[in-house]
């Protein structure tokens, strides 16, 4: 397979145009990887820095190695030029609910946020939570990265998604509506969350920027919904971005490009993420509320965008009118460069798997930059 990360690098940075469309998804499901494998995986799921430690201590390396071989074998064989690599978070919580998973792939219960209760509500939460301690967070990611090394298809890198984002870990510590009201009734704990969670994932965004094999880092931070920004544009700026900008200069400061991945339509801060966090390149879009072809319009010739096949075509359309529907979204977003196709948000264990592969054929064939104009 002819895959070579400098091909997905010279969309990052804007540079010219390589010979395609390089492929650009924040992540497959493990069930996507399991069904097109073959392969069962099993100690990569709910993986825990503490998990980590375990695995090692009882000498089942190699079995958390095949897990990985697998996903490696998965993306290299497909056309990725990187691996997508998920970091195990160190932010333990409780206020979730399983329900039953109804997609095709089923994973038998998948998890939702509760958004009514947080499992830090109050200053004494917050005092008495286990927070991660840094030299923790280092033991366990360095040894999986030890791993990961040894694994690593020539020709590719890893960018590693860090485990949630600003303002998500806080929201979901918190629960939503908890947050929602402590932002205008607690501040000083509101404040205090912002401050643990932004120098926890600046210190990770800073451990993983100095490895050689990782190519670029990518931060997770859904701050919209369909209609525009969770949380107040003024609130996004006093307490998120500070710690977003801080995030991207450790992985500039390592020569490392920094995407973000933000669901929802937050047109009216793309100003701040350019010009004050200093993003590269900015993933996740919805046709109905804020398509990738309107993001490549305005903001193409100053950030990389990544992905945007829309996540209900990709689950719903009939093959043929998808096939169509790609063709299109590559017509308006390749010329020039600084595009990579992609799903709008994640592969997930509902997309149909006929149209997933047909996204990434035609992004190979079609994509190919002698018949695109530039």
């Amino acid at each position: 397979m002819d895959v070579c990360f400098d091909r997905l690098l010279s969309i990052l940075l804007l540079e010219d145009p390589p010979d395609r469309i390089p492929f650009y998804d924040l992540f497959a499901d493990l069930e996507v990887i399991e069904a097109l494998t073959g392969c069962k995986l099993s100690l990569v799921r709910d993986l825990t820095i503490g998990r980590i430690k375990r695995i090692l201590d009882d000498g089942c390396e190699d079995r958390l190695r095949l897990d990985y071989e697998v996903i490696f074998r998965f993306y290299y064989t497909l056309g990725y030029d990187y691996i997508p690599l998920t970091l195990p978070s160190p932010f333990p919580r409780f206020n979730v609910k399983p329900c039953r998973d109804t997609a095709a792939l089923s994973r038998g219960l998948r998890i939702w946020q509760d958004e009514y209760r947080g499992t830090i509500e109050s200053r004494e939460d917050f005092e008495r939570y286990d927070w991660p301690i840094e030299s923790d967070i280092q033991d366990s990611y360095i040894a999986l990265y030890r791993i990961l090394e040894k694994i690593l298809p020539e020709g590719m890198m890893v960018i590693p998604l860090t485990p949630g984002g600003v303002l998500e870990n806080v929201m979901w510590l918190m629960g939503t509506v908890p947050f929602s009201k402590a932002i205008y009734t607690d501040i000083t704990l509101v404040r205090d969350m912002f401050d643990k969670i932004g120098r926890i994932l600046s210190f990770i965004c800073r451990l993983m920027s100095e490895q050689s094999m990782v190519g670029a880092i990518s931060m997770g931070d859904d701050m919209g919904y369909k209609s525009g920004p969770m949380i107040s544009p003024s609130h996004l700026r006093r307490y998120v971005f500070p710690w977003h900008k801080l995030c991207v200069d450790e992985a500039h400061r390592s020569g490392k490009p920094f995407i973000l991945h933000s669901c929802g339509r937050i047109d009216i801060v793309m100003e701040d993420l350019i010009d004050y966090v200093g993003i590269d390149a900015k993933h996740s879009y919805e046709d109905s509320s804020y398509p990738v072809t309107k993001y490549k319009k305005l903001y193409g010739d100053r950030i990389a965008i990544l992905g945007g096949i829309d996540m209900d075509k990709l689950s719903r359309m009939p093959l043929e009118d998808f096939k169509s529907y790609v063709k299109s979204i590559i017509d308006e977003c390749a010329p020039g460069g600084g595009y990579a196709i992609g799903c709008g948000n994640t592969i997930a264990n509902y997309v149909k798997i006929e149209n997933y592969l047909a996204m990434l054929e035609i992004g190979r064939s079609y994509g190919r930059y002698n018949r695109l104009r530039y």
